[in-house]
């Protein structure tokens, strides 16, 4: 079992930056893989990005490439989302979850484990 919790949303305007973070504890971190999704209030949970166990590879929704970047410290639990030229529609709760071994990485059916969320606001 691993248990998550997600920081470091806010409100900010459009174009500005917010970097969340996403503890772990629980479970050996470093063998995991983690993604991070997001949802609107009446919407589907949306693919938002992944990265491996070892951090070699990185996977991201179409909406968010080269604005976003996950990434992991293992050494500290830790997954990230840097998020720079935030528009309006990033605007969504912010999850953070474990990707099940041997599983696709854009499916919210492949994680399980997931934190409470962190809000993300952008004004426009």
């Amino acid at each position: 079992q691993v248990q998550l919790v997600e920081s470091g949303g806010g409100l900010v305007h459009t174009g500005d930056s917010l970097r969340l973070s996403c503890a772990a504890s629980g479970r050996t971190f470093s063998s995991l893989g983690m993604g991070w999704f997001r949802q609107t209030p009446g919407k589907e949970r949306e693919f938002v990005a992944a990265i491996t166990r070892g951090g070699g590879n990185t996977h991201y929704a179409d909406s968010v490439k080269g604005r976003f970047t996950i990434s992991r410290d293992n050494g500290k639990n830790t997954l990230s989302l840097q998020m720079d030229s935030l528009k309006p529609e990033d605007t969504a709760l912010y999850f953070c979850a474990v990707l099940m071994r041997r599983r696709p990485p854009r499916s919210t059916r492949s994680f399980d484990y997931w934190g409470q969320g962190t809000q993300v606001t952008v004004s426009s």
